[in-house]
């Protein structure tokens, strides 16, 4: 688990990285960590459906592509236990059928790795100051 200095932390956002790269999960840890995020990471579905049966999350980052199950799997586990939750989507192999798929199962982003940190943490406030607009 990576979390940030409690005396660094100001936002009270917290954000859930699933990914079963260790070098990706770190990488997006330290850019959301910048961003000002309180950072969980998981390397499976299992432990990710672990840690969400503890906690709520502002955000979770879930991979398509895991070793134990399919991202858009763990994105409907997600979406049931916690649909207020901002679900986002990523995959290095990406494909039109994956991104309709991952939004048609209620991802609120779909993004391509590498993603860059700004577009990483635009995408992640856009849709965090969607949730807090009333409808």
């Amino acid at each position: 688990m990576d979390l940030i200095d409690e005396k660094k932390f100001q936002s009270g956002k917290t954000a859930l990285i699933v990914d079963d790269d260790k070098s990706v999960r770190r990488v997006f840890s330290k850019g959301l960590q910048i961003g000002g995020f309180m950072v969980d990471t998981a390397e499976t579905g299992k432990e990710a459906l672990d840690k969400i049966r503890d906690r709520a999350y502002d955000v979770a980052l879930i991979d398509v592509k895991l070793p134990d199950m399919d991202g858009t799997d763990l994105l409907n586990a997600v979406k049931a236990r916690f649909p207020a939750m901002t679900k986002i989507v990523i995959t290095g192999y990406p494909t039109a059928e994956s991104g309709i798929k991952a939004l048609e199962e209620g991802a609120d982003a779909y993004l391509v790795k590498p993603v860059r940190r700004e577009e990483l943490l635009r995408v992640i406030e856009e849709n965090l100051e969607k949730k807090r607009k009333p409808s």
